[in-house]
């Protein structure tokens, strides 16, 4: 990022978002089914580098059990509505009708009116390891060191603890400081940690034994931190300067490599392959699934933020749907505009520039369009 002045006693850094800078191919051509966009992360293999957002919106068991199968990790929100409410359909349809003036104290009723299930929660996750998935689930830091040995102790293959802005320790006036590093050391599973966008937190990050960092503040197309807190990260730099902490830290470490996961600000398949490019090795979206027929939130889209108790970063968006989660994912596109097929564009695009996998794509040129 370029350092810029600001005036006698401030000076900032020039960030790019995902809108800024596009791919400039400079090489051969290969054909798209020549391509893998598979990735890794500790024992876990998947076909396609993209991981479901945990959002009440995007994740319900169903939709996690059927994005497995089409080659995705989905995340389940153990704070959100399946964590405390054994049918919640009603109420997600309910969010998705109510008037716009209601929606956020409605949501916010509906999300205080019960707390976390412990009880539920070992039952979500004990049926879905029991259909046979691969499973990640969410907690914010407030409520890891309740919420992941449950999870862990239940089966979940990973756990994400995902907020805001995330830092190796998080202290709470409430209770014991959460230490990422002794607390991951001391969990079963492997661990995906975030948000971050600076090289320095995310190396803090990094050196915790996290499996895998979030780039990004989470929420996306969902949050309106930027008008409450001022809060908002420029993604392609923001992700460029994480994948350089992972490089950084590979040679700081002896070998050990954290993968690198782009997380909100990804609306569009042409926002995925950019992401990849600047970096990343995988990539969190919540509205590209919520635009399918078949997402929890009938048509609607709302993070974590947009029902806090006391200062809501988020709004209730309806979305056009466009297809189902198989569609939006591998097609076929009825769309010119980037909603459906995101998997082939992401092939496309590699093969358009003569990548043969993830990896590699992440050298591809780049320029800047601002």
């Amino acid at each position: 990022m370029t350092d810029i002045q600001i005036g006698g006693a401030k000076r900032a850094r020039r960030g790019y978002s995902l809108d800024e800078v596009a791919i400039a191919p400079s090489r051969r051509t290969r054909d798209p089914e020549a391509v893998s966009t598979s990735w890794s992360i500790d024992a876990y293999r998947f076909e396609t580098p993209i991981l479901a957002a945990p959002m009440d919106s995007v994740v319900s068991p169903a939709t996690a059990t059927e994005l497995a199968r089409l080659g995705v990790l989905a995340v389940l929100n153990l704070e959100g509505l399946w964590g405390r409410y054994e049918d919640p359909e009603p109420m997600l349809a309910e969010i998705a009708a109510l008037a716009p003036g209601s929606v956020t104290p409605r949501m916010q009723e509906m999300y205080s009116a019960r707390p976390v299930d412990a009880d539920l929660v070992r039952k979500r996750i004990t049926d879905l390891k029991a259909a046979g998935i691969t499973l990640a689930v969410a907690t914010s830091p407030q409520a890891a060191a309740e919420l992941a040995p449950i999870a862990s102790q239940s089966g979940a293959d990973i756990v994400v603890i995902r907020g805001t802005t995330v830092s190796a320790e998080h202290v709470s006036a409430e209770g014991e400081p959460l230490n990422l590093k002794e607390f991951i050391h001391e969990l079963d599973a492997p661990v995906i940690v975030g948000g971050c966008a600076t090289h320095q937190a995310a190396l803090h990050l990094m050196r915790t034994g996290a499996a895998g960092v979030l780039v990004g503040f989470g929420g996306g197309a969902s949050h309106t931190t930027a008008d409450v807190m001022g809060v908002r990260v420029p993604m392609a730099s923001a992700i460029a300067d994480v994948a350089a902490a992972r490089r950084d830290y590979l040679d700081e470490s002896g070998g050990r490599y954290v993968h690198v996961i782009a997380d909100g600000s990804m609306g569009h398949s042409g926002d995925i392959v950019k992401a990849f490019a600047c970096g990343a090795d995988a990539a969190m979206v919540g509205s590209v699934f919520a635009r399918a027929s078949d997402a929890p939130g009938h048509g609607a889209h709302w993070g974590a933020e947009a029902w806090h108790a006391h200062l809501p970063r988020g709004e209730r968006h309806l979305m056009t749907t466009v297809g189902t989660l198989a569609e939006v994912l591998h097609g076929p596109s009825r769309s010119a505009d980037g909603t459906m097929n995101v998997v082939g564009a992401l092939r496309k695009a590699m093969a358009t520039t003569g990548y043969s996998d993830l990896k590699e794509f992440q050298r591809v040129e780049m320029v800047v369009t601002a």
